[in-house]
């Protein structure tokens, strides 16, 4: 690529891996009267850096442009709750936190992870940028900061509150475009003795599964410790542990610290050498991944002409950021192919609207059994369990839901 410059790194060898059209934001949900108005759309390409092997995307929103009023809440995924709550839990009892200890989450949401500190009274603060989600935060008891997490805000925090024993960043590492900056956040917060723990969706899962729809404005970057092994390490940080999760479609959890502070585990080296054997440091593994991707549009776009023809009734499910890439690529839609209906989805903040680009009408999820559409588009697949237990009803009475990767099916 010309004019590429790894945000990591620096390298200039950049190397186009997925290019996905000029997209909306896909958090921009409409209301109908803003139809009237232009609506910002942006290109929407992924690169990987042909030094440090980096995935990132290579057009950059304002994060003030993305952030200011969000629309998605994490307390409305049971699933993440819980999972929220097995990982307070487990911090809690394994770093022996207490009363004298701190702890700051960065994009802390509505509060769904760090209440579970403040019922164990252990000190905490949320950094959140949305202000509406922030005083969401602030109504349930959970101090939060309405500042974006940077190197600013944690020199910030430590003149005012002292280091963090504990430094938490569930999915938003890779939102944050100067990545040296937030690192650098990082080490000045965390206690020589303390612990940074980010979790964020792993750039194998992505490229193997081909959740292509996790690439989005605010997804800048899409991580592998290959990658990420240098960048700590520039800034005095440490990667001393990881583990592999099942949440988002497979993502990864990541301990550091100050350099040496904590004896390194084997399951880093072992990732590590799993990495190489994939041959991650080569371009021959992204190569195919375009390719791939094509054919399961095909094939998700074949199924829902084929239903259509037969006279089915068809809806989706999830007015999710993924599922605006997916639509607004596939050209699904009312710009494109009108084959959907609606959408439906259980946060009351999106309902009434319009999802970004495609401009389908958003509903509440009781439509399903009051409309009885015949299948709905599965746009929020990584929670596909849950909301196939919770939509059981409609299910009962012949609704099934179309599952759109990592290969097309119908459940």
């Amino acid at each position: 690529m010309t004019a590429f410059t790894c945000r990591s790194c620096g390298s200039s060898r950049g190397h186009l891996v997925l290019d996905l059209g000029v997209q909306p934001l896909a958090n921009n949900l409409l209301r109908p009267e803003h139809l009237a108005g232009e609506e910002p759309k942006f290109p929407l390409r992924v690169a990987v850096c042909g030094d440090c092997w980096l995935l990132q995307i290579t057009d950059i929103v304002p994060p003030v442009t993305l952030f200011n009023e969000y629309v998605y809440f994490s307390s409305v995924s049971e699933a993440l709750l819980l999972h929220a709550r097995s990982a307070a839990e487990r911090y809690l009892s394994e770093f022996e936190l207490s009363a004298s200890s701190l702890v700051v989450e960065a994009a802390s949401n509505d509060g769904y992870l760090l209440k579970n500190f403040v019922a164990a009274r252990v000190p905490c603060l949320g950094v959140e940028p949305a202000k509406n989600i922030a005083e969401v935060a602030l109504s349930r008891g959970v101090p939060t900061l309405n500042q974006f997490f940077n190197s600013g805000t944690a020199a910030r925090i430590v003149s005012e509150r002292g280091q963090a024993d504990l430094v938490l960043g569930n999915n938003v590492f890779a939102h944050a475009p100067d990545t040296n900056d937030f690192v650098s956040g990082l080490a000045l917060l965390v206690k020589r003795r303390g612990r940074v723990v980010l979790e964020f969706p792993y750039a194998c899962d992505l490229i193997e599964h081909l959740e292509f729809d996790t690439i989005y404005h605010e997804h800048v970057f899409y991580f592998t410790l290959t990658a990420l092994e240098p960048l700590f390490a520039r800034h005095g940080l440490e990667i001393f542990d990881v583990e592999r999760l099942q949440i988002h479609g497979g993502s990864l959890r990541l301990f550091a610290g100050p350099r040496g502070a904590h004896r390194v585990r084997q399951a880093v080296s072992q990732l590590r050498n799993e990495e190489v054997a994939k041959g991650i440091t080569g371009l021959g593994y992204y190569e195919m991944f375009a390719e791939r991707v094509k054919a399961l549009r095909e094939s998700l776009l074949r199924l829902l002409r084929e239903l259509r023809d037969q006279g089915h009734r068809l809806c989706a499910y999830g007015a999710s950021a993924k599922g605006s890439t997916l639509l607004n690529y596939y050209g699904i839609g009312r710009n494109g192919f009108d084959c959907l209906d609606f959408v439906v989805d259980r946060s009351p903040a999106k309902q009434g609207r319009l999802t970004p680009g495609t401009h389908l009408p958003i509903l509440s999820v009781e439509e399903l059994l009051a409309r009885r559409p015949r299948h709905a588009l599965l746009l929020t697949w990584n929670f596909a369990e849950e909301i196939l237990r919770q939509q059981q009803a409609w299910r009962d009475l012949g609704g099934k839901f179309i599952l759109p990767l990592p290969e097309v099916k119908i459940v």
